[in-house]
């Protein structure tokens, strides 16, 4: 048997890894007295504390937001299914007053569209007003325009169908027909 030669033997560990000393921990530090250390540990776990119930005051919060948000519109889509009948019920209501205002038909269409504007006006729901007002494209729809030289560009004309807002939010457009000002004649 040989020895082996000393070319072959192993070398340290640190010479194997480079940088062996950046990846040891160095532990080497100061070393804090207990009591210091204790403390700065304590100091951790309160503001940890103090961080998750922040967080979860925050989260009581917005999950409260939310809750009391969802039951303020939500009967936005039943609101929204309704409009539809509401608009052919005032086709009947004008076509019961075309012919006679004193027919019994009339006066009973009348007193359940009184209602239901009640129905509305409790549920929180808005008509957007919108007869001779400047057209504002956030809650009008124009459906044309047609030339007025009495009313100023711009203006609403006529309301083809009603719009609604539930509290702050649109829940419908009106549907308006726009003023394009003064018809221009071609000049031959």
């Amino acid at each position: 048997m040989t020895e082996p030669s000393p070319e072959t033997t192993q070398q340290p560990l640190s010479e194997e890894i480079p940088n062996a000393e950046a990846a040891a921990p160095v532990e080497e530090a100061l070393p804090l007295d207990p009591i210091t250390a204790l403390t700065q540990e304590v100091y951790r776990w309160k503001d940890l504390a103090y961080r998750s119930q922040a967080e979860l005051d925050n989260f009581r919060k917005r999950s409260a937001r939310e809750a009391q948000e969802t039951r303020a519109y939500a009967n936005a889509e039943l609101l929204r299914a309704l409009f539809p009948i509401l608009d052919n019920f005032d086709m009947g209501l004008e076509a019961a007053r075309a012919e006679s205002e004193k027919s019994m038909i009339f006066m009973g269409m009348s007193m359940v569209g009184r209602q239901l504007q009640d129905f509305l006006r409790e549920s929180g729901v808005q008509e957007i007003e919108a007869q001779g007002k400047a057209f504002d494209p956030n809650i009008h729809e124009a459906v044309s325009q047609e030339a007025s030289a009495e009313i100023a560009e711009g203006t609403i004309l006529r309301v083809t169908r009603r719009g609604y807002k539930l509290k702050d939010r649109m829940l419908r457009a009106a549907s308006v027909i726009v003023s394009s000002g003064p018809a221009t004649t071609p000049e031959a």
